[in-house]
């Protein structure tokens, strides 16, 4: 099936963002993904655009020339002895984010994907575009954190802002607070960050309260929506879709870019969340509906974390692309929950996998325990919410 009025920026070099064999951020979930939805016939060779590598120049939108020269000396396959002492200090000898040969190129690319995936769309190119490899949200100016070396979204905001210059609205839907983007915008009244993730009281990297809303000409343009541990569909929806139509009728951007992190399935072994592969499927629902009531369709989505490779990245990035396309297995599920996977894909990673791998695109909720402070959770979400939202117009 040919898709229409979207772009799938891939490239399988991507796969080299590799910290070591046993990091938990596995970009062979990139490869799982292609898979699926070749087996599904959702993904035209047509739609596909190899990401570009990013300009030097291009990295100091977001990055310190010292920082960027330091990540360089790192990714020699034996690097200078002063250059080891001094990684610490540039956070890329951590257990989290370790350096690694030749990171500075393949991230570089990574880098260049998101810019690909923004000028497609600015450009009037395609009104979608898809980069799975982006969304390392936590890097910083000047330090690597979080799995992440450079920040390619916060770079390829900043490029739209001087190429274009369009207001920006930035979602994050990873578990995880997408500091780092926050942060670089953090004055900038023409971009609106919007996070959605479990509160920093219990999970990395500790930010993204409620009252955390910008600064100077910024102040109101950061918005924390910060859930609890065990925070399920509905109530994960439940604040999804009302911030996201306040805050897009507020701001009226010109661009939604969007982070898909995975990682707030109950599946995920590094955070808390409890949601169900539901969530995957209609947020992006809301997204697509609003960027093209406000934004004229423009929508550049992201990739981020997602640490069950197997049983959810696949599956909850896949639905993503579904959503773009407007495919029509979106109306299936909607009245059929229990939608078969492609056996042929289930069968051809079964043998690879550790784990049992689903057979249907959903998950059977109706089998999960229920949490029993579903009420309590759901409430303390509302209370955190309204604080959050306060001042932004109903």
């Amino acid at each position: 099936m040919k898709s229409s009025n979207a772009v799938y920026v891939y490239h399988q070099d991507e796969t080299k963002y590799r910290f070591n064999d046993t990091h938990p951020f596995d970009q062979e979930r990139l490869l799982l993904t292609r898979d699926l939805l070749d087996e599904l016939g959702a993904l035209d060779p047509s739609d596909i655009v190899t990401p570009r590598i990013a300009e030097e120049d291009e990295l100091l939108f977001t990055h310190t020339p010292e920082y960027i020269e330091a990540v360089q000396q790192l990714s020699c396959p034996h690097p200078a002895e002063q250059a080891i002492q001094e990684a610490d200090r540039f956070g890329l000898s951590t257990e989290d984010t370790p350096y690694f040969e030749n990171m500075h190129d393949v991230t570089r690319q990574i880098v260049g994907g998101s810019i690909e995936a923004a000028d497609a769309v600015m450009s009037g190119r395609t009104a979608h575009a898809l980069h799975l490899g982006g969304g390392l949200h936590h890097a910083m100016p000047n330090k690597g954190a979080g799995f992440c070396v450079y920040n390619d979204a916060s770079i390829a905001i900043a490029y739209i802002r001087q190429k274009y210059n369009a207001r920006v609205l930035y979602v994050d839907t990873d578990v995880h607070h997408g500091d780092g983007v926050q942060w670089s915008f953090y004055h900038d009244p023409n971009v609106c960050t919007l996070s959605f993730h479990e509160t920093g009281k219990y999970l990395f990297p500790g930010t993204g309260a409620a009252n955390e809303r910008g600064e100077g000409e910024g102040y109101g343009m950061s918005i924390n929506i910060p859930v609890e541990p065990y925070t399920e569909d509905d109530s994960w929806l439940e604040g999804f879709n009302e911030a996201m139509d306040r805050v897009v009728r507020s701001f009226k951007p010109d661009l939604i870019v969007s982070q898909h992190g995975c990682d707030a399935h109950a599946l995920d072994p590094l955070a808390h969340v409890h949601c169900s592969m539901r969530i995957f499927a209609e947020m992006p629902q809301t997204i697509h509906r609003l960027a093209h009531q406000y934004c004229g369709g423009r929508w550049v989505a992201l990739g981020g974390g997602g640490y069950d490779i197997w049983r959810i990245v696949p599956r909850a990035w896949s639905l993503l692309w579904l959503v773009m396309t407007d495919h029509p297995l979106l109306d299936e599920l909607a009245r059929k929950p229990d939608t078969p996977l492609p056996e042929a894909w289930v069968k051809r990673w079964a043998d690879k996998s550790p784990l049992e791998l689903p057979d249907t695109w959903l998950d059977p909720v109706h089998t999960w325990t229920p949490i029993p402070r579903r009420k309590e959770i759901t409430d303390n979400n509302r209370r955190t919410r309204e604080i959050a939202l306060m001042y932004v117009p109903e």
